[in-house]
């Protein structure tokens, strides 16, 4: 089974964080949900309070196969400045895989991860895409780093880490399990 770790922070983008470990719990992939924040109670960029499974600190890295940063403000900030967050991400490039959307590929962009690299984000931070071949679509895969553009694409990015992480199959499966025509 796969593993994928969700970063989250407070002031992240629910529907990018929650809409992800949803489809890619369907799709059997195990999803840890890790909060920076030094606790695990989040609260969102709606202000909806949310319980993280643990604490970025406490997470196996080794056994994952994912991190994935949803976006969201001031939750891409906060992420953009975690210790944890910008080594597990270099690290993860160099042979796993990296997922982010909406603000948060600015992260990504900021380490020097995107490079001469498809990539989408939100239209407000193409400008801190430095680097990147900013696609301007709403799911951009280059290598094994992926970028979603915002809330709108959230559940292609989705099914697209799902792909990945899964099979085709399973994606086809989860889309048509909730009606998606996409």
């Amino acid at each position: 089974m796969s593993q994928a770790i969700v970063f989250l922070a407070d002031g992240f983008e629910e529907c990018e964080g929650l809409l992800v470990v949803d489809l890619l719990r369907r799709a059997g992939v195990e999803v840890i949900t890790a909060s920076i924040m030094g606790r695990k109670e989040i609260v969102s960029s709606h202000h909806i309070t949310i319980l993280a499974d643990t604490l970025a600190e406490n997470v196996d890295y080794g056994k994952a196969d994912m991190v994935i940063l949803p976006g969201g403000m001031p939750g891409t900030a906060y992420l953009g400045e975690h210790d944890i967050v910008k080594s597990q991400c270099l690290s993860f490039a160099k042979n796993r895989y990296v997922a982010a959307i909406c603000a948060a590929p600015s992260i990504l962009a900021g380490l020097g991860m995107l490079e001469g690299k498809d990539a989408t984000c939100h239209t407000a931070f193409e400008g801190k895409m430095a680097g990147a071949n900013v696609t301007g679509k709403s799911v951009a895969v280059s290598g094994n780093i992926i970028t979603g553009q915002a809330l709108g694409a959230a559940i292609p990015f989705a099914l697209e880490l799902i792909k990945v992480l899964v099979d085709n199959e399973t994606a086809a499966k989860v889309a048509e399990a909730i009606c998606y025509r996409g």
